[in-house]
């Protein structure tokens, strides 16, 4: 059951600027790679919105993945390093797998990639030599078309048969430092989205292209964040559904403090 109004309008919050997407007549696009000279990194203009984001600890037991579409877990990791890629995938990977199917009751698992973000003050995100930067836009990863086409990239002949059972794309978000000030990750409440709300962009990469949400404003959206997230912490944010996108869209909720956050999701 979705979390009532009247005890939303009395959780802690704060306010801060999200990046919406304002209104385009066609397809937004991103690429993942640096572009030629004279060439636009992204199309797509950002739409700022001032919007209330409200303290999770205090519901954090209410909050579920098939409800409002996330999760805010205690979890402490045996990784001594998470720049370590080595350990990252030996010790991390297998702990995010058990994380996930104690939050979902799901039978199997596969942790597929990761990304160690950490902010620069003026970096942009997948410039040569500086390390992946927080998305500063609302976002979802993944699309009704995009997937069940990971499902397929990733399951081989499997996966024709796994697209007819219920499946998940989950997002696992913890700090590397703590406690978190700067850049906290804050997620939208699914119940509070409409399928109308999301876009479909293109991500481009040298030899493919892939497919992401951007979004639409909407006062109706609700959002919510874990202030000064410590390391023993988690927040877990379903993409994708079987049946539809289903979905948590997350942003940046910036200007907190000024110490430069570090992450890490699979």
């Amino acid at each position: 059951m979705s979390l009532s109004r009247d005890v939303i309008d009395r959780l802690p919050h704060v306010e801060g600027v999200l990046n919406y997407l304002a209104p385009m007549a066609e397809k937004p696009m991103n690429l993942a790679y640096d572009p030629p000279p004279g060439a636009a990194r992204s199309t797509g203009v950002p739409e700022p919105h001032r919007m209330t984001i409200y303290d999770a600890r205090p519901v954090a037991a209410r909050l579920s993945l098939d409800g409002e579409g996330l999760a805010v877990v205690e979890h402490r990791s045996a990784v001594k390093d998470f720049y370590d890629e080595e350990e990252l995938r030996r010790v991390y990977y297998p702990e995010a797998e058990r994380l996930v199917a104690e939050a979902t009751g799901a039978e199997r698992v596969l942790v597929f990639d990761h990304t160690i973000r950490r902010r620069v003050s003026g970096g942009v995100d997948r410039a040569p030599g500086t390390p992946r930067q927080p998305v500063t836009s609302v976002h979802n990863d993944y699309t009704v078309k995009s997937g069940p086409q990971r499902v397929r990239d990733l399951m081989g002949e499997e996966a024709e048969e796994l697209l007819h059972h219920r499946f998940e794309i989950v997002n696992v978000w913890r700090p590397i430092r703590g406690p978190l000030r700067d850049a906290p990750l804050a997620v939208c409440d699914a119940t509070s989205v409409a399928f109308t709300d999301f876009v479909p962009s293109d991500l481009v990469y040298r030899d493919r292209t892939g497919e992401t949400y951007r979004v639409r404003y909407n006062p109706a959206h609700r959002w919510f964040y874990v202030p000064e997230m410590r390391t023993d912490e988690a927040v877990d944010e379903v993409d994708l559904r079987a049946h539809g996108p289903g979905g948590a869209c997350r942003g940046l909720l910036d200007g907190l403090d000024n110490e430069l956050g570090r992450a890490v999701e699979v």
